[in-house]
């Protein structure tokens, strides 16, 4: 039995974005978004998504290259001189992970994250982090332990099937699943210990942002049993602010509404919807 989540992220991050979640739900394959609720266009994201009732919506923590809930003074450590999330991944983790007063900081911005999700009134389909940064253990202990009291029960772990990938493309990209496989086997066992569903395995990890037609047909040919999940970073243009350089956000749109990727939908006879649907439904991920 095969099931499939489509995810688009970064929802809320841009009018670009959201034009492009809205057109990628209701004529592509699109069934679900992660919404970045401090991202310049929220509110229109919110909106949208409130006119799609079927469009999943979960929440994409950010915690690094973005702005925080809290003002900058209660999450000094945390923050640069300009206010915004720290860019530097390694010494940030370090810090949160040695420091008690980061950790109080970052307990705290998770929470507010949480509680502007809830907010919006929508349904909080799952959970994931920008830059996946979730894999750190201190940030994946707080989201499931905060989680809990906002209804979580779904989240994303990055677990690319890096054979899969070279069946569709063989080349050096398949490396990085592989090496990230014990951390996302450790955060996979965590996760499902604390009742979250999560995808057997993830797709849209080595081929950031550079998703195009060929490739998600490719691995929806190869969808192999189980719930899986495939996230791209959609939006109808590929310059606008907050950007990422050489990102082919305009390129995954396409793919996403593409003939030939329907149609190979349609052939793998997958179940399709957001997180919550197939918890509903109890099915095996």
């Amino acid at each position: 039995m095969k099931g499939v989540i489509v995810t688009a992220d970064d929802f809320g991050a841009a009018i670009e974005i959201n034009e492009a979640v809205e057109a990628a739900h209701r004529d592509g394959i699109l069934t679900a978004a992660s919404l970045m609720v401090t991202g310049r266009a929220a509110a229109d994201a919110v909106a949208r998504a409130r006119r799609l009732p079927a469009l999943r919506v979960g929440l994409h923590l950010v915690l690094v290259e973005g702005r925080p809930v809290l003002p900058p003074a209660e999450i000094p450590d945390l923050v640069d001189a300009r206010g915004l999330f720290r860019s530097d991944m390694a010494p940030m983790g370090v810090d949160m992970f040695f420091r008690p007063a980061v950790r109080r900081q970052l307990t705290a911005e998770i929470t507010a994250q949480f509680e502007a999700f809830r907010a919006t009134g929508l349904r909080l389909d799952h959970v994931n982090a920008h830059k996946h940064f979730h894999l750190h253990p201190t940030v994946a202990g707080r989201i499931i332990a905060i989680g809990r009291r906002f209804g979580m029960s779904a989240a994303r772990v990055p677990a690319e099937p890096a054979a899969i990938l070279r069946r569709i493309e063989p080349g050096p990209r398949a490396l990085q699943p592989m090496l990230l496989a014990p951390v996302t086997g450790l955060l996979q066992a965590r996760f499902a210990m604390a009742g979250l569903l999560v995808p057997r395995q993830v797709f849209g990890l080595a081929w950031s942002g550079a998703v195009s037609e060929s490739r998600l047909a490719g691995i929806l040919r190869h969808l192999p049993a189980g719930l899986s999940e495939i996230y791209l970073h959609p939006a109808v243009s590929n310059d606008f602010p907050g950007a990422a350089p050489g990102y082919g956000y305009a390129q995954e749109l396409a793919a996403l509404m593409a003939p030939s990727v329907l149609a190979a939908l349609q052939e793998t006879g997958a179940a399709r919807g957001g997180f919550g649907d197939f918890k509903a439904a109890e099915f095996g991920a």
